[in-house]
């Protein structure tokens, strides 16, 4: 299948997803709480998403000089404003299909910094291994900090409804859940061991292995402390942009650091699950917000404002890379011709 074809296909899905979150999220919804969404986003204060930008600018930059201290030991020194142009792009390419900002920005670098692509895939490799490092170190923060909130959620939304369910099952309905329960462990083991020599799991394997060898790599790197101090920087930004949001609605602004490290949380698994996270992160978002006491309809509106603001910073930015990117490299090379 041509890489062209796959990757329209891909982006048909993950929107489709999107599109199909938004549905089932707004297909209850009344007219008076439709109301309620437009009156809220009508009284945001949307000035207040000036700093919020801000922050998300500059954790932009700070992951293109992170990312150049991956390739300082590779005996490579792209120019900072390239290698924030090619982070750009990359988010840009993300929104239409999930991952392919990687390859993208590689690309871009290697074609204007003269860089060989597969020394570029490792720095992704080892740039990737320590979000997610965050993101677990994020969410395990969020719940032992939380564990008031979030373990009353768990026991009344999730353990007293199972447990209800069975404790009214009667012995038949337990025998059969038993059953598949065995089927499904046992058909598991057997794909395991059926594919363990497929292509996918070899895939699989090595980009789990390269994962560890790029969390390993951060300890050997001479200025390992600057990359641990920028990757804190970078996700406290965005902690900064969920807080500054929360005084764009009146409603949300007396929620404090707690309520944003949960909106933090689950919105960054949000823009995992679809492109650009629409759909995913709005519904996400507004369920993190039920927590704290806000309402559905304010949650919901609160999400789609911050994702709004995140997008449109992506998508005017990342054009604007485009466009500088040729213009900026054909006067570098000009000059040492002219001189």
């Amino acid at each position: 299948m041509p890489k062209t074809l796959k990757n329209v296909i891909k982006f048909i899905c993950f929107f489709g997803i999107g599109v199909l979150l938004i549905w089932l999220v707004t297909k209850d919804l009344t007219p008076e709480q439709w109301d309620q969404i437009n009156a809220a986003l009508r009284k945001a204060n949307y000035w207040l998403a000036i700093p919020a930008v801000v922050m998300g600018l500059v954790s932009h930059w700070l992951r293109a000089t992170r990312w150049k201290l991956l390739m300082k030991p590779l005996g490579h020194q792209p120019s900072t404003l390239n290698t924030f142009f090619a982070v750009m792009v990359g988010y840009l390419a993300n929104l239409a299909v999930p991952r392919l900002g990687e390859v993208t920005r590689c690309g871009i670098l290697a074609q204007y910094e003269k860089i060989p692509a597969d020394k570029l895939v490792g720095t992704m490799i080892a740039e990737r291994a320590v979000d997610m490092l965050c993101l677990l170190l994020l969410i395990a923060v969020t719940i032992l900090t939380q564990i008031d909130v979030l373990g009353a959620y768990v026991h009344h939304d999730i353990y007293l409804p199972i447990a209800a369910k069975i404790a009214n099952a009667n012995g038949m309905q337990l025998l059969l859940l038993a059953a598949v329960a065995i089927a499904v462990i046992l058909a598991l083991l057997w794909l395991l061991r059926r594919f363990a020599r497929s292509k996918a799991a070899i895939t699989v394997k090595a980009l789990a292995k390269g994962v560890m060898e790029g969390i390993l790599s951060i300890g050997k790197m001479e200025n390992k402390w600057s990359f641990i101090l920028q990757s804190i920087l970078i996700w406290g930004c965005y902690l900064s942009q969920v807080y500054i949001g929360f005084y764009c609605l009146q409603d949300t602004s007396h929620l404090g650091i707690s309520a944003a490290l949960a909106v933090l949380m689950i919105g960054s698994i949000g823009m995992i699950v679809t492109p650009g996270g629409i759909g995913a992160y709005q519904a996400l978002v507004q369920k993190a917000l039920e927590l704290y006491g806000i309402s559905y309809v304010i949650g919901y509106a609160f999400g789609w404002i911050i994702w709004v603001v995140q997008t449109l910073l992506v998508v005017f930015v990342g054009f604007l890379s485009l466009v500088a990117l040729p213009i900026l490299n054909k006067k570098q090379t000009a000059a040492p011709a002219k001189s």
